[in-house]
């Protein structure tokens, strides 16, 4: 039963769109009675005459359990350490005392522990929306991502869901090396893999899916074609992953108690022995120095063995420098809508209409524009009344229409709950002013509809003044064509980044809003087959998205490098609606540069994007070097011992990123600054790139040379950038500008944002 509690819990935080603010308390919530807690201890490597390379599994577990107290028996050290890290980290997860970690710290080649943290979990018409056509273009071009292994860091998987059939999809490669830990022949071509790291150990069997956010990100990101999916009879379509003959690899790393580092430190480290291509992480927490934090440093130990790593960015929206998952080796990927809506109507006694949406539509509900139902507003109905339809607070509304507001401590379903409860023939439910015009189509138990904050008021205002006012909702079904689609999420989180301003955040932004993807169990108690589909809405939705079009690159392109694929995504991506116009937040104004990164993803255009920005694993230790990070710090991130006076540092916005983000201040001083950018020439061998620039406000921008010529494929060229301040920058109660560096052939626009932070 808790199983169940939790996943309507999920469901419910993935609704809503919002994660849970981390707790330090919740840090090492596994305490035992004798005083241990789980830690995670960096070490250095063993000082041994083998290639750190060359060192096997069981060298590093003896040099780990060295660390242990001497007096500890070895079968005991063997079950204190949980966890040890191979491939993306040099250290272990282990059942520690505070004084067992105080001395360990006097060993020779200890770097540093600490407590390990708790993180929280963060399509059947998605791909029309992409332009990926089926028999068609680049998803054909790319063999629907055949060959490629996509690994999902998550809640565990239905393995016996029709979205992860194996019909059409060709044996694994042989580089794979994973297991199934499932019983009996559940793995199949689509499903090769399926692990379980909660808690150190499978958690109660097999790596089974018990709250659906992993089953609902795999197959968003490499599900098969299953016809004839929808929630309620809404959303019709065949419901199909973005690579959808790739093969998935799971990796169970949350439970009900969340997702503890140093499982997920466990999944990256098995992922890479076992030979993923992608990692998709919908999973994350604050933002916090690289060294602290465990999917940044998983991430570039993937990274360096040629790993692609896709993560949520947060649902922390739309508050600014409240994203997860910055490190500049990770893709950020936010929210958007897509244009189709499940769209319900409110129609006022009035006359005056508002659109919103439900998942939710009876057929049984009289949706008649003359059947007109008394409306009440919430905060006036009952003794102990609440704008926000909070449990036990309603009475006396049977048969009518009841307005709640957004907030409080029920989720959006439980407010359409207590509406019931109270005997409510419907409910309308209204954004908080902070969420503006998004909305969800959610799984509500009674007729309902999600209007936004302006709707709302202009509904509150004909309720105060009409002495019976009343109202009735048209169930409209699903509805596509929305022109301003797609628009940012109100939960999606916002740059800049906290640890590394110099580096724009989040990188990207794709579908996440009201997304229909496999569930475990039915949501519509009427569906008997195992088909079973869920409409949820997060950046745990748009960041498998984001997977999936990384593996269809690599299918097509499988000597192109984690930054390579990253930079064709971005530089590529669009900043205009299906309307043509500038991509919209939740306040229907344009989106600032700090909610949409690069742009939307537009995967056909990432697949031909002319130039590629491309960085190597080593450059980002002069930019670990430059963000005056000890030695020490770099070591735990890198796995190696580094000299920054040696190897020499560089500022954030150097790193040869497809963006740049420049922190200028707002003195009295003259700021001036020159960064370098190295392109290379993936399209034709002849080409000629012009210049084409928007200058931030106060900015000037002096590009050399203002023309890149190619003469051949493969081609680099290295240009210079120069950025000035001019007089009264940053003076003016503006707080950040935002521009574009623009690279134009006859066939191809190479675009790199500008923010720059007065």
């Amino acid at each position: 039963m808790e199983g169940k509690k939790f996943a309507m819990v999920l469901q419910i935080i993935n609704l809503l769109g919002f994660i849970f603010v981390f707790d330090p308390s919740l840090v090492a919530a596994d305490e035992e009675q004798n005083g241990m807690q789980t830690y995670i201890v960096w070490v250095e490597k063993p000082r041994v005459s083998l290639e750190p390379s060359a060192l096997s599994h069981e060298d590093l577990e003896r040099w780990y359990r060295s660390f242990l107290p001497e007096n500890m028996i070895e079968s005991s050290k063997q079950t204190r350490i949980f966890h040890a890290y191979h491939n993306v980290a040099t250290g272990f997860a282990a059942k520690l005392t505070a004084e067992e970690v105080k001395a360990m710290e006097k060993k020779q080649g200890f770097v540093s522990a600490h407590l390990e943290a708790i993180l929280p979990l963060h399509t059947t018409h998605s791909l029309n929306f992409l332009g990926l056509q089926h028999g068609s273009g680049f998803w054909k071009g790319a063999n629907y991502g055949k060959g490629v292994i996509i690994g999902v860091l998550d809640t565990g998987i239905s393995p016996d869901h029709p979205s992860f059939s194996d019909k059409g999809v060709p044996p694994p490669p042989a580089k794979w090396k994973g297991k199934c830990e499932f019983d009996g022949a559940i793995c199949n071509n689509k499903l090769i893999g399926a692990r379980s790291f909660v808690d150190g150990q499978p958690a109660g069997g097999p790596p089974f899916d018990r709250e659906g956010h992993g089953t609902h990100t795999a197959s968003t990101a490499g599900g098969n074609f299953v016809k004839h999916a929808a929630v309620f009879e809404m959303a019709k379509g065949t419901a199909v992953g973005m690579a959808p003959y790739a093969h998935l690899a799971i990796y169970k790393v949350c439970s009900i108690l969340g997702c503890f580092e140093g499982d997920i430190l466990a999944a990256f480290d098995a992922a890479v022995d076992d030979g993923v291509d992608v990692i998709s992480l919908s999973v994350g927490g604050p933002s916090g120095p690289f060294y602290t934090d465990g999917i940044a440093i998983g991430a570039f130990g993937a990274m360096q063995k040629g790993i692609f790593v896709s993560c949520s960015a947060g649902n922390s929206g739309p508050s600014y420098s409240s994203l997860s998952n910055v490190a500049p080796w990770i893709l950020t990927v936010g929210a958007s809508t897509i244009d189709r809506s499940i769209r319900v109507t409110t129609r006022l006694g009035n006359k005056k209409a508002y659109n919103g949406e439900s998942l939710f539509q009876p057929k049984n509900f009289s949706s008649n524009s003359k059947l007109m139902l008394p409306l009440v507003y919430a905060s006036t109905i009952g003794n102990t009344s609440s704008p926000s339809c909070e449990h036990g607070t309603l009475e006396n509304v049977r048969g009518k229409i009841v307005l709640c507001e957004r907030g409080g401590m029920s989720g959006r379903v439980d407010k359409g709950a207590e509406v019931k409860r109270a005997g409510g023939a419907a409910m309308i439910l209204m954004n908080q002013e902070i969420d503006g015009y998004s909305t969800s189509a959610d799984p509500h138990v009674l007729p309902a509809t999600h209007v936004s904050y302006a709707a709302g008021l202009k509904i509150k205002s004909y309720i105060k003044s009409s002495s019976k006012p009343t109202a009735t909702i048209l169930l409209k079904g699903t509805v596509i064509g929305d022109s301003q689609a797609p628009s940012v999420a109100s939960f999606s989180s916002r740059g800049p980044s906290i640890p590394s301003p110099g580096i724009l955040k989040p990188d990207i932004i794709g579908p996440g809003v009201s997304i229909l993807a496999a569930w475990p169990v039915p949501v519509d108690k009427a569906i008997k087959s195992k088909a079973t589909f869920n409409i949820i809405s997060g950046t745990s939705m748009s960041c498998p998205h984001l997977s999936g079009i990384a593996a269809l690159l690599k299918s097509f392109h499988p000597d192109w490098s984690p930054a390579a694929i990253k930079s064709a995504i971005m530089t590529t991506a669009d900043v205009h609606n299906l309307g043509g116009k500038s991509i919209i937040d939740q306040t229907l104004r344009p989106a600032d540069i700090f909610a949409i990164g690069a742009g939307h993803v537009n995967p056909t255009k990432a697949n031909d994007p002319g130039l590629i920005y491309d960085t190597q694993p080593n450059d980002y230790i002069r930019y670990l070097c430059g963000l005056k990070y000890t030695e020490k710090q770099i070591q735990i991130i890198t796995q190696q011992k580094v000299k920054c006076s040696k190897v020499g540092s560089i500022s954030e916005a150097q790193l040869n990123y497809p963006t740049f983000s420049l922190i200028v201040g707002s003195n009295n001083k003259t700021w001036s600054q020159l960064y370098t950018r190295t392109v290379k020439n993936v399209g034709p061998a002849n080409s000629t790139y012009k210049l084409e620039i928007l200058a931030p406000q106060k900015m000037n921008v002096d590009v050399s040379p203002p023309e890149l010529r190619f003469l051949k494929a493969n081609q680099i060229i290295t240009y210079r950038v120069k950025f000035t301040a001019q007089t009264g920058a940053g003076k003016e109660g503006v707080s950040f500008g935002q521009g574009y560096l623009r690279w134009v052939s006859d066939k191809y626009k190479v675009t790199s944002p500008i923010a720059v932070l007065f």
